[in-house]
C-alpha cells in the first residue's frame, strides 16, 4: 500500500500498500495503487522490508517491515490491511486497512480505471500520532506492442488527517499518481512509481520485478524521498525497497 516511520519524535510517513507485477492480480507497483485487483477468491500475501540508505550521521538507520494481505471480492474489489512497523530508536506500528475497486475496464483498448482509499492509524504512540486516510483515482493504458508494450498509470490523491494537537500528516495534501511499468522479459518488468508533494507519500520508486515459480514474485528498488536532499537532508529518506508476494 502501501510504508511509515517516526525517528526523534518526528512524525514522516512511507506509505507502503500492496506491491506486485504486471502479469499477476496487483495492487501497486512499489507504493502507487495500480488499476489491477485481486481475482475474486484470491488472496495475495506480501512481506516487504525497507532499510534505510544511507544511515545517518550517528551510523544510526531506519528499519521498515510490513506485512500483508489483500483479499479478492465480486465486483473488481479488493479489500486489504498492512502492519507497517518502523524500527529506529523505538518502534511504530501501525495498521492500514484499504479497499480498492476497479470500476471500469476494456481489454480491448487496454485501459482501467480504479479508485480506492487507505487508511493509516498508529497502533502506539497515539498521544504523539494521528490517523489519516489518503483518497485517489487513476487512469491506466497498455500499449499493445507484441509482448512487450509499457502500462502507464496517472491520476490524482487526495490526503484527509485530523487536526489536533498530535503531528499529524505534514506537507501537500493533494497532488498527484504516476506509474510505468515496461516488460523486458516473459519473467521480468523495469518499473517505477511516484507519489508528487514533499509529504510522507512524496517518494520516486525506480526498480525492477521479477516473477517466481508457484505464483511468487520478487519486487526490488530505491525509495526516494521529493526532500531527499532539502536542507542537508536531516531525515535521509532515502531506502532500499525489497519485498516477496504469493498469490494463492
Amino acid at each position: 500500500m502501501k510504508h511509515f516511520r517516526v525517528l526523534s519524535g518526528l512524525f514522516v510517513a512511507l506509505l507502503l500498500v500492496v506491491t506486485a507485477q504486471t502479469a499477476m492480480a496487483q495492487s501497486t507497483i512499489f507504493n502507487i495503487p495500480t488499476t489491477d485487483t485481486v481475482d475474486k477468491g484470491k488472496a495475495y500475501f506480501e512481506f516487504d522490508f525497507l532499510p534505510q540508505a544511507p544511515a545517518f550521521d550517528t551510523g544510526s538507520r531506519i528499519y521498515i517491515y510490513n506485512p500483508r494481505i489483500v483479499v479478492g471480492a465480486p465486483g473488481n474489489v479488493e479489500f486489504g490491511v498492512n502492519f507497517p512497523t518502523s524500527h529506529a530508536a523505538g518502534n511504530s506500528a501501525y495498521i492500514q486497512p484499504n479497499m480498492k475497486w476497479k470500476y471500469y475496464k476494456n481489454d480491448d483498448a487496454g485501459v482501467a480505471l480504479a479508485g480506492g482509499v487507505v487508511l493509516n492509524t498508529p497502533l502506539n504512540n497515539r498521544s504523539v500520532t494521528d490517523t489519516w486516510a489518503y483518497f485517489y483515482t487513476q487512469v491506466s493504458k497498455k500499449v499493445k506492442s507484441g509482448n512487450y508494450g509499457p502500462r502507464f498509470t496517472a491520476g490524482p490523491y487526495g490526503v484527509a488527517s485530523q487536526d489536533s494537537k498530535a503531528i499529524t500528516f505534514t506537507g501537500p495534501k493533494a497532488g498527484a499518481i504516476l506509474g510505468y511499468e515496461q516488460p523486458i522479459h516473459p519473467k521480468a518488468s523495469i518499473v517505477a512509481d511516484w507519489f508528487s508533494g514533499k509529504n510522507g507519500l512524496g517518494y520516486f520508486t525506480p526498480g525492477i520485478s521479477i516473477t517466481l515459480p508457484h505464483s511468487g514474485l520478487l519486487n526490488a528498488g530505491y525509495s526516494i524521498g521529493n526532500d531527499s536532499w532539502a536542507d542537508s537532508n536531516a531525515t535521509k529518506n532515502r531506502f532500499v525497497f525489497v519485498y516477496y508476494g504469493v498469490t494463492f
